[in-house]
């Protein structure tokens, strides 16, 4: 039996990895009633806690078997910690990538001297072609996750939690993926201070460790789900689900918007940028805390990884308010004529409109997407029932995958009823009530045909509107226009507007 404790205390890690902060989320800590401490990984200097175990696993290996090379798989992270390794060792590193990659981590893999190969769309595909290439051509395959050396490389994260903090501790959250750092830092805690639990993260579309201990048997999932690629494994390690089993508490698992919240939960803290895989330990830490109503309490997470893929950022500004409960989306019927609109805009009331789209479709009614602030998980129910009360049939949509997705962006289309439409776009300031108070600037003569508005978080609110406009008043439509003190576009000739929407 591997002595892990003995193993800990005498990684080298240190050559290239440096003692990261132990840094209270001061903001988080306050909502959450909780102490949350984030153990910062992500500054190390691949952005991620994975050079500790790449590094003390390289470092074992006898000079001779480093010249002839080693080769591993991995989403990313590893391949960085190996790549750099192998540079500071003197050895060369070929690296096999899942195809879905981030572009951001490949090429810091190759700016570190590994050679890249893309290869399948998990990892488990580019693990079998890394182990093909560890046959032909000789050379020492580095595992990210199941390998004695790199789980006690990973396990000097949870050494150092214990030094750095010195008072009570309730739990320490860890990512799971393979399992190597949740087998690591639960081995060096539990062997000095069995009392603090050591609880593991994963998503629930990728929660091999879950399954599989659950089973009391490794499971391997059929599918699993790319968003935190970091930790998109099929199978765990053998090791590591011995290691998981015997050490580990429980697993949490959370939701890709979960993540996406606890992404911007670090960002607001830290001004750091976590990527998904990165933010699980937080969002599993906010999760625990709900469901077992924790106060009073000291918590760490350890922030596992920065790799971020920049292009992901759009899609998690966008899913973040869902995850956090703070924004409440819903499907609107109000009778289609004139002041529907506006009793339905008097029942929004003061609450920040984050969305609102809208598209003639029906001569009795209209069906509005509307996207609401929300102060927690209950309030958008209670938003529902309100607008039901007064008249207005309203479906909650906030947990709709599909709404969330797609629906919000599809809402639209060609209408018949559409006469007479003309069709401008308006820059409006970005403030409470500023939407509601350009509705209501609207002339009742007027009918809204379209309506599209999504809050981005930027100085000004862009709005898309479609008026039905008789002949007869196109003179007091643009002396209301020069009087509106917006700034706007006619679009009524715009040749994207006719192709679709005309």
């Amino acid at each position: 039996m591997t002595d892990y404790l003995q193993k800990i205390l005498t990684a080298r890690v240190y050559d290239v990895a440096r003692e990261t902060p132990l840094e209270k989320a001061a903001h988080l800590s306050a909502r959450l009633n909780n102490t949350l401490l984030l153990k910062r990984e992500d500054m190390q200097s691949v952005f991620s806690f994975k050079l500790r175990g790449a590094y003390n696993k390289m470092a074992q290996l006898a000079p001779a078997v480093l010249k002839r090379g080693v080769v591993c798989a991995s989403a990313g992270n590893h391949a960085q910690g190996v790549a750099l390794a192998a540079k500071r060792l003197g050895s060369h590193a070929i690296i096999v990538m899942p195809v879905t990659t981030p572009q951001v981590k490949v090429m810091a893999v190759k700016a570190r001297g590994g050679e890249v190969v893309l290869f399948g769309d998990t990892f488990d595909e580019a693990y079998l072609r890394a182990r093909e290439i560890e046959q032909k051509q000789g050379l020492t395959f580095v595992h990210p996750f199941d390998d004695p050396d790199v789980i006690a490389g990973q396990g000097t994260i949870g050494r150092e939690i214990l030094q750095q903090h010195q008072g009570p501790l309730h739990a320490i959250f860890v990512a799971i993926g393979g399992g190597g750092l949740a087998a690591g830092v639960a081995a060096y805690v539990k062997a000095l201070n069995p009392r603090i639990k050591v609880i593991g993260v994963e998503p629930f579309d990728s929660d091999a460790m879950y399954q599989s201990l659950k089973a009391g048997r490794r499971v391997k999932l059929d599918r699993v789900g790319l968003f935190a690629d970091g930790v998109a494994v099929r199978q765990v390690g053998k090791e590591t689900f011995r290691l998981c089993r015997q050490h580990l508490d429980e697993v949490v698992r959370v939701s890709t918007d979960d993540i996406c919240a606890a992404i911007k939960d670090v960002f607001e803290d830290t001004r750091a940028v976590l990527e998904p895989a990165g933010a699980l330990a937080v969002a599993g830490a906010k999760a625990y805390v709900e469901r077992r109503r924790l106060k009073g309490e000291t918590l760490v997470a350890v922030a596992c990884g920065a790799n971020m893929n920049f292009d992901r950022l759009r899609f998690i500004a966008e899913r973040a308010e869902v995850g956090e409960h703070r924004e409440g989306l819903f499907a609107v019927t109000i009778p289609e004529g004139p002041g529907s609109l506006r009793k339905f805009c008097a029942l929004i009331g003061h609450r920040n409109v984050t969305e609102f789209n809208y598209r003639i479709a029906d001569a009795k009614a209209a069906h509005i997407f509307v996207g609401i602030q929300t102060a927690g998980k209950a309030e958008s129910g209670r938003i529902a029932a309100h607008f039901s009360r007064h008249g207005f049939k309203t479906l909650d949509l906030t947990g709709d995958e599909m709404a969330k997705l797609h629906v919000r962006h599809l809402v639209g289309g060609r209408s018949a009823l559409a006469k007479n439409e003309l069709l401008l776009r308006f820059e409006v300031p970005e403030r409470t009530g500023a939407l509601m108070k350009f509705l209501n600037s609207m002339s009742p003569n007027w009918n809204i045909s379209l309506f599209h508005y999504r809050n981005h978080g930027a100085d000004y609110g862009r709005i898309l509107v479609g008026l039905q406009v008789p002949p007869a008043e196109m003179k007091v439509f643009r002396s209301f226009l020069r009087t509106l003190g917006y700034r706007y576009w006619d679009e009524t000739k715009n040749q994207a507007y006719k192709l679709f929407l005309r």
